[in-house]
């Protein structure tokens, strides 16, 4: 067993850890949320072009994500394996997310390849703190059902925090006004939001990675002192992710990636076009995300204690993923109550609140799965690799505005969704196009995302029994 295990985390250390993830849930939900309706609707770019940008920042992390996993977990300093990352990292993420949101007034072309330098800068940075921040919760903890616990410390500050950003987008940024009619076009929020994230973005690592500070000499041991070869490096990362349960998770978790982008990235054109809420009601939406997220958190250690992490996993993912679209599918078919009825807005914010408090229980389950691989893995090659591993989630995370954005900027030009349209003026055939795409595409990639996690297969038993071979082995060499 690692040594943090032998000490019972206090409630301090869980809070600050937690809301380390506060970071990516800021930046990861002005991505999803408003990044194609920004730079689509109110900058101007074709949205193709922005999911593209966002899809070629992607191929950018499929080499740079596992590289900075396995330097973290090979490196050495005073201040452990992680730690260092996450404070250089800080200034970086919060200067370059600030650029995203202030755009210079340029052309297209441009304004494409300045879109996609920030966007590759934004994700490197990240890496660099989340990776090494994600890492961190298998050293904090070896006990299966606490895994589950401090993981949903992290979703719920992830979710909560970026959701709080998004509350005061609509409640106070995006707000309808002489200028702009509609608040959603307002060029100024979104400056403004960038300023106001950035701030949050830093303080939010720099919380996480002084409030876990004292827990570093309680971590492993560093790896012997080696010269970093990128041959060597990526053998040894192959050689990790070589694992069929890894493999399931990995899969698992790019396809719910990318059904999370993909649904994000419409979610409030959906709101405000397709069934034609009010700014009001956009703005009790987005609150409702909280309670979802205090919800979430709460019952993911409890049925995990009941079902274990597989079967939970399971049968969230088959009723939260189940009846997500099914108010859209019903809409279509003319279910539905008609736009403006009193009856719409507390049926969908329902079933809405319920649905997404299902999937933050389902990811703190499913990451949770990951931190009980770092174990398997070093029975098998000798090596702790807890950095290659999230370096691997971390980049299917990422997936959500990679493969996702651009799934849903093809999704808006196959239907030939208007730039710059006022809510009510949207042709009916292109909304009900956009309502089947958004519902049959979420249903396939989440339904890939529940077979790929059957494959898994570590349990609590396998987990303890893993633990007791390391430390069978540690007494042996006398570590």
């Amino acid at each position: 067993m690692t040594k943090s295990s032998a000490e019972r985390l206090g409630t301090g250390t869980k809070l600050a850890y937690g809301f380390g993830s506060a970071a990516y849930g800021v930046k990861d939900g002005g991505f999803i949320y408003f990044l194609l309706l920004f730079y689509g609707q109110v900058v101007g770019l074709e949205p193709a072009l922005v999911g593209l940008a966002i899809l070629i920042a992607l191929i950018f992390d499929a080499i740079s994500d596992p590289i900075v996993g396995y330097i973290s977990d090979n490196w050495r300093s005073r201040w452990g394996r992680r730690h260092p990352f996450m404070y250089a990292a800080a200034v970086p993420i919060g200067l370059v997310y600030f650029l995203i949101w202030n755009p210079p007034d340029w052309s297209d072309g441009a304004l494409f390849w300045y879109l996609l330098a920030t966007a590759i800068l934004i994700r490197t940075f990240i890496t660099f703190y989340e990776t090494p921040s994600s890492a961190l919760l298998p050293e904090l903890t070896s006990q299966y059902h606490e895994r589950t616990t401090l993981q949903s410390f992290r979703l719920f500050f992830g979710w909560f925090v970026g959701n709080a950003m998004t509350i005061l987008m609509f409640g106070l940024l995006l707000r309808p006004n002489e200028t702009y009619s509609d608040g959603v076009l307002n060029a100024d929020g979104y400056a403004t939001y960038g300023v106001i994230a950035s701030v949050v973005i830093f303080l939010a690592i720099m919380v996480s990675a002084l409030g876990t500070h004292g827990r570093i000499k309680h971590f492993n041991d560093p790896p012997p002192k080696q010269e970093f070869a990128l041959s060597r490096a990526f053998q040894e990362i192959f050689e990790t992710l070589f694992d069929k349960s890894f493999g399931a998770l990995f899969i698992a978790t790019l396809f719910g990636a990318v059904a999370t982008g993909f649904s994000g990235a419409l979610t409030f054109l959906i709101w405000s076009y397709f069934w034609e809420f009010t700014q009001d009601q956009i703005f009790i939406f987005t609150a409702l995300v909280a309670l979802s997220a205090i919800i979430g958190a709460t019952i993911a250690p409890m049925i995990t204690r009941v079902f274990g992490k597989k079967r939970a996993v399971i049968i969230l993912g088959c009723v939260a993923f189940g009846a997500a679209p099914i108010p859209v599918v019903l809409r279509l078919f003319g279910l539905m109550p008609p736009a403006g009825d009193p009856w719409l807005f507390p049926i969908v914010a329902a079933v809405n609140t319920i649905d997404v408090a299902l999937i933050i229980a389902l990811q703190a389950v499913l990451y949770s799965m990951i931190a009980d691989l770092v174990e398997e893995s070093e029975l098998k090659t000798g090596r702790r690799s807890e950095g290659v591993f999230y370096a691997a989630v971390t980049f299917t995370r990422k997936s959500n505005q990679g493969l996702g954005g651009f799934a849903a900027g093809v999704v808006l030009s196959l239907v030939a969704f208007p730039s710059n349209a006022s809510p009510g003026t949207i042709d009916a055939d292109t909304l009900w196009n956009l309502g089947a795409w958004y519902a049959v595409l979420l249903w396939m990639l989440w339904s890939a995302m529940i077979i790929a996690v059957c494959f898994y297969r570590i349990d609590q038993g396998t987990h303890e029994a893993n633990l007791r071979e390391l430390a069978i082995r540690k007494t042996q060499t006398g570590q």
